[in-house]
């Protein structure tokens, strides 16, 4: 069994085409199925069945593609931890995020980061909340900003950045958009403006009107915080962000208000697979980034 085999079966399970997949490896399409065959052969199993013009995985197809992935995953980290030993300054950073966080904590971070490590690269990610853990689990990547954050989680561990609260956002000329404060009820006869349903933040508002006795109307779904603002903006309907997802001082802008009953948080962590250790140059970003978040935090 050959690295290359392991390498174009993965291939081809993504791209569950084997034209698709030679295209992306750069070699002949028959120099693929020539492997997978091989391979195969080797195995005395069909990883692959055709359907249409689709290669589908068999059922023991699926068990050898999470194990492969694992070892390729592996052998990657190790010749990455090579690099960074023979030179920990030019290591890459392999980092997941929710798009909330990228808007301002993350960018700001990088940049605050490479003043000192200026040949470190980073490898970034976006993702939802399930998406983000299994990335980790896997070892597609090393850290990811998460919201919220998993106290207790079997295969990642980490630590709690900082609590945020969210605020309500309404239209520039809403009857409340004067107030300094509300009460979360007082939105009950709105239209919202929610997050797609694989999003935490929806999840977080859902819990907070039902605290406050009531299930929103949703009027709009979108899957990035610009568009949420954007929809609210333009008198659409309201909605909850947190404050980290309202620094944008663009042209067309909601109205942010503080809910005080009842008060609305959520929790952003930094995570990493449990009972491993991290690469060196992103162990070293890692405390980097518990002190930047404390000292960004700090009144």
């Amino acid at each position: 069994m050959e690295l290359r085999q392991l390498q174009y079966f993965v291939k081809v399970a993504r791209k569950q085409h084997m034209t698709q997949a030679a295209e992306e490896l750069r070699v002949a399409q028959s120099a693929v199925s020539r492997q997978i065959k091989l391979l195969e052969e080797e195995l005395g199993v069909n990883l692959f069945v055709q359907k249409g013009r689709n290669l589908h995985l068999t059922s023991v197809g699926h068990l050898f593609l999470s194990r492969t992935e694992r070892i390729l995953t592996d052998l990657e980290r190790a010749v990455s931890e090579i690099h960074e030993f023979l030179d920990p300054e030019a290591g890459e950073i392999r980092i997941g995020f929710p798009h909330s966080v990228v808007l301002h904590l993350l960018p700001t971070a990088v940049a605050a980061f490479r003043k000192d490590h200026p040949n470190v690269k980073f490898k970034l990610r976006q993702g939802t909340y399930n998406s983000l853990i299994r990335d980790v689990t896997k070892g597609e990547i090393d850290l990811a900003f998460i919201s919220p954050f998993p106290e207790k989680h079997e295969h990642v561990a980490g630590d709690l950045l900082l609590t945020e609260e969210l605020y309500a956002i309404l239209p520039p000329h809403h009857i409340l958009s004067e107030y300094q404060s509300i009460r979360l009820e007082q939105l009950k006869d709105e239209l919202f403006v929610m997050f797609s349903e694989e999003y935490s933040l929806r999840t977080i508002v859902l819990e907070a009107c039902r605290r406050a006795g009531f299930t929103p109307r949703i009027g709009f779904e979108g899957e990035e915080t610009d568009a949420i603002r954007g929809l609210v903006a333009a008198g659409m309907g309201v909605s909850l962000l947190p404050e980290m997802a309202l620094a944008d001082n663009g042209l067309m802008q909601p109205t942010k208000v503080r809910v005080t009953e009842p008060r609305v948080t959520r929790t952003v962590g930094l995570i990493q697979r449990a009972g491993e250790r991290l690469p060196p140059v992103a162990e070293v970003f890692r405390r980097f980034l518990i002190e930047f978040v404390q000292g960004e935090l700090k009144p």
